[in-house]
């Protein structure tokens, strides 16, 4: 899917009969939705850019009006449909950064290219980094401690290894 767009949902069913649709969000803040003016839904390569008439949030849920869905049967046609938003639309956050701002960064550990971050995984306690290059999958600890600096715009991290990560 196209870089520009992230993943913010994901479409759980129609609701009612007046084509909204249930969205199972997939963000810390469901209220984005509210702010937003358009939405795009993809489904393998197919993306479609909808037009939001109303959202609302209910019970952690977001509930979506789309221009030109109008009933119950034309809103069954985005069952299981990922909602994305346009990179533009997503707000910047203070000392931390997106999964999607992460994954594709180098990562360096004293100028040393360990690989490329692949994948974040969240484990309760804190993230973790996949690393993947020369040295195979290295999973990184997502920690002031560890992770010494992050450059988004030049697709750059920098990073310590803890004791036993280190003697790659």
């Amino acid at each position: 899917m196209e870089k520009t767009y992230v993943l913010v949902g994901r479409v759980a069913k129609p609701q009612g009969i007046a084509g909204e649709i249930k969205v199972y969000p997939l963000t810390d803040d469901v209220n984005r939705f509210c702010r937003l003016r358009e939405v795009i839904l993809t489904r393998d390569d197919r993306a479609e850019i909808h037009r939001l008439v109303r959202a609302r949030v209910d019970q952690g849920y977001a509930f979506l009006t789309l221009e030109g869905v109008d009933s119950r049967d034309l809103a069954e046609r985005y069952r299981g449909c990922d909602v994305r938003i346009h990179h533009r639309d997503v707000p910047p956050l203070k000392d931390r950064w997106y999964y999607f701002e992460l994954e594709g960064m180098q990562v360096y550990e004293h100028d040393v290219l360990l690989g490329t971050l692949a994948k974040v995984l969240e484990t309760g306690a804190n993230d973790v980094y996949v690393v993947q290059g020369k040295f195979g999958d290295i999973c990184v600890p997502a920690l002031k401690s560890v992770v010494m600096n992050v450059d988004v715009e030049k697709r750059r991290m920098d990073v310590v290894l803890p004791v036993g990560l280190a003697d790659l």
